[in-house]
């Protein structure tokens, strides 16, 4: 640091030390971490932070020397998995500069009072200026703001329960174009078509009094694009995932319907594997451990008086015959989809989408790969009419690994007998 910011730094701290002249001469805006600006600051901070460093403009940013690590996972779409760690402005006071003003930063954590239901610690941000700079208060967590949605800006945000709140899982994730999910013919349109009907008639429910809320069960053999279908068209719509996991250790009927009835804004809200979540309408985990939501709970949660509105719910299941007729009824599922294995239309469309294209030169011609595609249609359908079947998943991970002639030649392994 050099002498003349040492010396600025010492005369702002006589300043924000007097007592009378806080009264007089400065102001100040706290935010609690239970505030949406609370996260924006933070990673302001934190860029403004690394920013500086890089371009070394200690004049106008001062490192702080007392930091917390903020950890994130990402997930991956081919399973690994990447860790990343963010070093933020801990708890402690840290000076900075903005638009040529000097503000306090005054983080600090109440350790000995946690937030009901999520255990976290109560945290504050206290913000102090000169009260002739109060003006760039706003302006400042406006460009926090910016910030945030430019680094989340054309991404998707998954969330999973923390407690009673949803909190942003792993980094924001790049959006999965919708025509990468191959359905059967017509299905992916079908459910497309009626979500999109059911965002543009919010009056026409409220003038009928019927509950805005909407639920999609997507049923069929596991490695079908059940999921991943519902991520492709969370992002082409712009909203957001919440993973509901109903087995969850400290899980209850009124936490589940608050989360339920308090999603965020333009999100969907996904149950996968719904039906091994109740054992004969108890709820059990695979080790053996029996939550506290019940089926009764779950299901008042859906559509009961209580429940919440303005709600999207997507539920999964490999079987849906295991499904109580209660669940499935509807105002509880409005939408019933069966998303099977991998059709002779579906494996040539596929097919055609990894190695077809002039990027892929590499995989042969246009023709090679067409009368590849057309071999893969007849195979598909022969096997189906002997009763053996193959899913999408393992068509996908044949064609990651293999060039064209390959993949048609090992593809006849992975074919597997029908489940009566």
């Amino acid at each position: 640091m050099s002498v003349g910011v040492g010396l600025t730094v010492l005369r702002q701290g006589l300043v924000f030390g007097s007592t009378a002249l806080r009264r007089r001469m400065l102001v100040s805006l706290e935010v609690n971490n239970k505030d949406r600006a609370y996260e924006w600051f933070l990673t302001w901070m934190a860029h403004q932070a690394n920013t500086a460093s890089k371009t070394r403009r200690t004049n106008s940013w001062l490192r702080s020397h007392e930091l917390s690590v903020e950890t994130s996972v990402e997930q991956r779409s081919n399973g690994s998995t990447s860790v990343l760690f963010k070093l933020v402005a801990g708890p402690g006071i840290h000076w900075f500069k903005y638009q040529g003003a000097w503000m306090q930063m005054k983080r600090e954590r109440e350790t000995r009072s946690m937030q009901l239901m999520s255990g976290v610690p109560w945290e504050t941000v206290t913000l102090t200026a000169l009260s002739r700079d109060r003006t760039l208060f706003p302006k400042l967590l406006a460009e926090a703001r910016d910030l945030a949605m430019r680094d989340q800006e054309g991404k998707l945000i998954i969330r999973t329960a923390w407690g009673i709140e949803w909190k942003q899982f792993g980094l924001p994730r790049r959006k999965r174009p919708l025509s990468s999910v191959v359905f059967a013919e017509g299905i992916a349109q079908k459910v497309e078509h009626d979500i999109k009907a059911f965002l543009q008639r919010r009056q026409w429910y409220a003038d009928r009094g019927i509950p805005y809320r909407r639920g999609y069960l997507l049923h069929g053999p596991p490695g079908s694009g059940k999921t991943s279908f519902i991520q492709a068209l969370a992002g082409s719509l712009s909203y957001d995932i919440c993973v509901l996991n109903l087995s969850e250790r400290g899980l209850t009927d009124d936490k589940l319907n608050h989360l339920l009835s308090n999603a965020p804004e333009r999100s969907f809200v996904l149950i996968e594997d719904v039906d091994a979540a109740f054992n004969k309408r108890v709820q059990t985990s695979e080790d053996g451990y029996q939550s506290s939501v019940t089926f009764s709970g779950f299901l008042n949660a859906l559509d009961g008086v209580a429940s919440g509105e303005e709600r999207i719910i997507f539920m999964t299941t490999n079987h849906v015959e295991r499904l109580d007729p209660a669940l499935i009824r509807p105002g509880r599922v409005d939408l019933n989809v069966l998303v099977d294995d991998a059709s002779p239309a579906q494996a040539k469309t596929l097919f055609t989408q990894f190695y077809g294209g002039e990027e892929n030169t590499t995989n042969g011609t246009e023709d090679e790969v067409t009368r590849l595609a057309e071999q893969l249609h007849t195979l598909v359908e022969r096997e189906m009419q002997d009763g053996r079947r193959i899913s999408m998943a393992a068509l996908q991970g044949l064609f990651i690994r293999s060039n064209p002639p390959e993949a048609l030649k090992s593809c006849q392994e992975l074919f597997i007998n029908k489940r009566t």
